[in-house]
């Protein structure tokens, strides 16, 4: 059955605009009211996941908030070391306070490097117990080959986070659970963009708005991994997720995601394996792919050519895509005021208490 489901991936590849070489790296499309893979190609090969990772961060979260166990409203801190994490981020200094539905939405919409770093920082039992935890999870999940070593799957953007792998089947297993046992959180997901202190910023992923049916989910890039993306859509009764690694660049993976979704969404062959029970053959410990020459050497980004317009705007190959728009929806996602600006506040607001005066006798 895995070898018909290899088949069918080349098939797609002759389906879809983009073509066959846009689609050589790893990508598995599954159809998520049966959980049967449709379309899969080089599924089990170890890649960095890069900020995929937090979608295990936020499945911890959204299993603490269902729980009781956590309060969106509740504050984290940003410490140092969080404030201290390579772009994405929001560039808050150490200190900050936000509350855990802003740093939801920062990690999830901006992918916020920083954001998803104090939300490990802040769990029961610290970071250790939250990575700890987010492999736990990730074994009872079913999640064979990945390993985590920390909430946002960062070094830098050069450089990949040692010991941290998945692969596309293990995040298709993810995006699975995730749709499956938390559809009151999935508005996360659909958010076109947030209003911050430091900016305004829209989804990175791409497809949000701008493709017919899309639903969330992530996406993640460092060299080492190229552009990955899970991406999710409902569309005519049915509902698919995507998982592609490997673009090399960010309309190119927009490109990919389309073009998964929409094999997946229009596909008549729904009698692929189920994904639960389609595990990589037994070998011996497969090294994680890095394509760092293939996305950021120099050669790389010549071979790339331009990838924007003359007005800047993202040239997009699939016709699933519409162009950008300029302006986009956005939800605040301030930070808290701290100690002393409250203190601060407080004192302003004195200043418009009326002055005691002598009242009459009565």
């Amino acid at each position: 059955m895995a070898a018909a489901v290899l088949c069918a991936g080349i098939v797609l590849a002759t389906l879809v605009s983009a073509g066959a070489a846009a689609l050589a790296h790893p990508y598995i499309v599954v159809d998520a009211k049966t959980g049967r893979v449709l379309f899969a190609n080089e599924p089990f090969k170890k890649w960095y996941p890069a900020s995929l990772t937090k979608l295990m961060t936020a499945y911890l979260v959204f299993e603490d908030m269902k729980s009781g166990r956590l309060d969106p409203r509740a504050a984290i801190t940003f410490s140092a070391a969080a404030a201290n994490e390579p772009a994405s981020k929001m560039y808050f200094a150490p200190g900050t306070r936000v509350t855990v539905d802003n740093a939801l939405k920062m990690m999830l919409v901006h992918s916020a490097n920083d954001a998803a770093h104090a939300v490990a920082d802040a769990a029961i039992g610290g970071r250790d117990a939250f990575i700890a935890r987010m492999n736990a999870k990730a074994a009872e999940l079913g999640m064979v080959d990945t390993h985590f070593v920390n909430a946002n799957g960062m070094t830098s953007m050069a450089n990949p986070q040692t010991g941290q792998y998945t692969t596309a089947r293990d995040m298709a297993v993810l995006a699975l659970a995730m749709s499956r046992d938390f559809p009151e959180y999935q508005y996360y997901f659909t958010i076109p963009g947030i209003a911050a202190d430091s900016g305004k910023y829209r989804n990175t992923n791409l497809l949000v708005g701008n493709f017919d049916g899309a639903t969330g989910m992530k996406t993640g890039f460092v060299c080492a991994s190229g552009y990955n993306q899970v991406s999710s859509a409902k569309r005519g009764g049915r509902e698919v997720i995507a998982v592609a690694f490997g673009a090399n660049s960010v309309p190119a993976r927009a490109d990919k995601a389309a073009e998964l979704l929409q094999a997946g969404l229009t596909s008549n062959d729904r009698s692929g394996p189920e994904l639960s029970s389609y595990l990589p053959p037994p070998a011996p410990d497969r090294p994680v792919a890095d394509i760092t020459n293939e996305v950021c050497s120099a050669q790389a980004v010549e071979d790339r050519g331009d990838i924007r317009d003359e007005d800047g705007n993202y040239i997009f190959k699939s016709p699933y895509l519409k162009p950008l728009p300029k302006e986009y929806a956005t939800i605040d996602a301030f930070r808290l005021p701290n100690d002393t600006e409250t203190v601060a506040g407080a004192l302003d607001n004195l200043t418009y208490v009326p002055l005691p005066y002598a009242r009459p006798e009565q």
